[in-house]
């Protein structure tokens, strides 16, 4: 099978959190101290000792971010109009994030609570992939336990292969990157297609490198 058929259309999904016990609503993000040893010490150590949750209005946790103190750099930029945060280089580890309840993607796959890397990578441009999403910014989830480590960048088809042991099919996991709106650090805003996007600050060896993707809702296409 080839591997465009095997990421299907989840690749450029923007992350779904269907969870009933959130409901509707509104979504808000506060500061947070430093991630819990659940996370190994390899990549413990290379995340900020600060992060970021993000929770309903009524303070049930959705999710909890930590990215690593300094995000790696591309040598070689993608500067194309439809990619958003091309300085970082594909495969690179990004962060962690936290799920302290089973949640559930675009193709309602459940992700189980607990512990996830995020790693960059972008979404195919072929026939499978053509407007799902305006940018082809993909942050790739895989098991903390399974993720070999911040010094290891992976190839496509690696993060494609990891991250099929987040989702548990062979369909891997994504949160999708969305434009950064503001400068208020860290927040939660609701863009023009009703999604909700976190944004956060990170720091690049250049300076500060604002994120934003996607934590509640999907693609509407």
């Amino acid at each position: 099978m080839k591997l465009h058929r095997i990421i299907g259309g989840v690749l450029a999904v923007q992350f779904c959190v269907i969870v009933s016990a959130f409901g509707q609503g509104g979504y808000k993000a506060e500061a947070i101290g430093a991630a819990p040893a659940d996370v190994p010490a390899p990549i413990l150590s290379a995340l900020d000792t600060a992060g970021v949750r993000v929770s309903t209005d009524q303070g049930a946790a959705l999710c909890e971010v930590w990215l690593r103190k300094t995000l790696p750099a591309n040598p070689n930029p993608n500067t194309s109009s439809d990619v958003l945060y091309g300085s970082l280089p594909e495969g690179a580890l990004l962060g962690v994030v936290h799920f302290p309840n089973p949640v559930t993607d675009f193709r309602s796959q459940t992700i189980k609570a607990g512990f996830y890397t995020l790693r960059y990578g972008l979404i195919p441009q072929d026939g499978n992939h053509m407007g799902v999403n305006p940018y082809r910014d993909a942050f790739v989830m895989a098991p903390v336990s399974a993720d070999p480590g911040p010094d290891k960048a992976l190839s496509f088809e690696d993060l494609v292969k990891l991250s099929r042991q987040a989702s548990g099919t062979p369909h891997p996991g994504f949160l999708v990157g969305a434009q950064v709106n503001g400068a208020s650090f860290p927040s939660v805003g609701k863009d023009d297609s009703g999604n909700w996007n976190v944004q956060i600050k990170g720091h690049a060896s250049s300076g500060d490198l604002p994120l934003a993707f996607t934590v509640v809702g999907h693609w509407q296409g």
